[in-house]
């Protein structure tokens, strides 16, 4: 079993949650983390499963000007961030509206502040929305990952873990039966 983690990262934190994800996964599957920059058909290619995950900005996913404002805080000493790679480019909104042929089956999630979400949106539910709509069927609910002061809450990795191993054991299921 083939699965792609597709994230988008401005400090480092859904890049954590990616990896966690895939280190949880990789006894049951291949899997490979690959930042929404470097993405392409042939990445996807094979795929079973592909993970999205993105950052939640101003209730949903981030925009050019939302990311633009993240590399401005970033460039403040005083915040002490490091701007991710790539993290002015392309995010997953752009990725998604660009139709890509994704594999049969998907998981999103996103790191949102830790505060209730309806005060914070959720950028996984339009990753949701989104590959629904290019025809991919949901392996298991969409997932939050708390941040607070711009750094993972405690114990997320660990929730990340287990929430990706939660989907690939729903991959497998799927693709049993599809078989």
């Amino acid at each position: 079993m083939k699965i792609v983690i597709v994230y988008e990262s401005m400090f480092g934190n859904t890049r954590q949650i990616a990896e966690a994800i895939a280190e949880a996964e990789k006894d049951l599957a291949l899997v490979s983390v690959v930042n929404v920059n470097e993405i392409t058909p042939a990445v996807l290619a094979n795929a079973d499963a592909v993970i999205v995950g993105a950052p939640t900005h101003a209730h949903s996913l981030s925009r050019p000007e939302t990311r633009a404002e993240a590399a401005k805080e970033a460039s403040d000493p005083e915040q002490g961030l490091t701007l991710e790679p790539k993290a002015s480019e392309t995010g997953v909104r752009e990725w998604l509206a660009s139709k890509p042929d994704v594999p049969a089956y998907f998981a999103a999630f996103d790191t949102r502040a830790d505060v209730p979400r309806v005060l914070s949106g959720a950028a996984s539910a339009k990753i949701d929305r989104k590959l629904l709509k290019l025809g991919a069927k949901r392996l298991v609910d969409a997932e939050s990952f708390l941040v607070k002061d711009n750094r993972l809450e405690r114990d997320e990795q660990d929730r990340a873990a287990a929430w990706g191993l939660r989907v690939a054991q729903a991959a497998e299921k799927q693709l049993a039966h599809a078989r």
